[in-house]
């Protein structure tokens, strides 16, 4: 069995910054969200059996109480915003397992979607259907890997660490570090890319970072400096990483059945007109003829 999880935050994005405009008959912009749904259905078209979508069902989650800076939506386009209850309303109506965020964010129903199927032995893989470098952090040899749909992409670990220079439990020191300008926390002054990479690559954990460069066993450029702004600001690195640790307990699923397709629910009718996607009938149709 393999195990689709899939960030309908960021398929939500892509497609509305891709697609026309398409307003509905009641003049709501529905170009992403159609877009993505119909997506699904090509997944499942082609042979996917179990699926799971997290949204950002709010913008806010827990991480806004931790810090003050963290992402809040503001700015957003409220053409996007507009359309994550219609996407949800469409996936859950064509069929698909559907986990709106509201406490937590979609990342962290991946990462707990992630952990409840790859501890079920029935499950082969797990792949996690977004280039979100917060991802990363999941991707365990051979049994969940990370999918970059757009780009036909796999990583597995070895590709992690080709790409961020760190192995995947590492993934969550590296953007405290670095920071993340998406989520909107900082990181250190000067702790760069290739400098933490480099650091990290050694010492695996913030906290195992020797306190002053003359204790590092590893020569960096810059170090004398990085080694005393990370010691100045020690509590502000922790705080960034625990921003950026996906929490494998989100409330999602108990077991992997709960994300089998089992066919199209009763509202499908009602999102066709939506949507105004009128293929879902018959696509989906065909589909539950396939499967039985």
């Amino acid at each position: 069995m393999q195990v689709h999880v899939v960030d309908g935050t960021y398929e939500l994005f892509r497609q509305f910054f891709a697609r026309p405009s398409h307003p509905n008959r009641d003049g709501l912009e529905v170009a992403g969200a159609r877009a993505v749904v119909r997506g699904m259905v090509a997944l499942l078209e082609e042979g996917a059996t179990h699926i799971g979508v997290a949204t950002d069902h709010v913008i806010t989650s827990f991480r806004n109480d931790l810090y003050d800076g963290y992402k809040d939506g503001s700015g957003l386009d409220p053409d996007i915003l507009a359309q994550f209850e219609p996407l949800e309303r469409g996936l859950m109506a064509i069929g698909v397992a559907t986990f709106p965020m509201v406490d937590h964010e979609a990342d962290d129903a991946m990462a707990s979607l992630a952990a409840v199927a790859a501890a079920d032995e029935r499950v082969d893989r797990v792949l996690l259907c977004t280039p979100d470098k917060d991802l990363a952090q999941c991707v365990r040899p051979g049994r969940v890997l990370q999918f970059d749909r757009r780009n036909n992409k796999i990583l597995d670990v070895a590709e992690v660490i080709e790409k961020y220079g760190v192995p995947p439990e590492s993934i969550p020191d590296y953007l405290g570090l670095v920071g993340d300008s998406a989520d909107g926390f900082p990181g250190l002054p000067g702790w760069g890319a290739k400098s933490t990479a480099a650091v990290l690559a050694r010492y695996g954990h913030i906290e195992s970072i020797p306190a002053a460069a003359g204790q590092w066993d590893i020569t960096v450029r810059g170090g004398a400096k990085l080694a005393k702004t990370l010691a100045d600001n020690m509590e502000d690195a922790l705080l960034y990483r625990r921003l950026a640790v996906l929490d494998t307990e989100a409330p999602t699923i108990a077991s992997v059945d709960e994300l089998q397709w089992k066919g199209p629910s009763d509202d499908l009718e009602a999102v066709v007109g939506l949507l105004d996607v009128a293929d879902l009938r018959s696509r989906t149709a065909k589909l539950a003829e396939v499967r039985g």
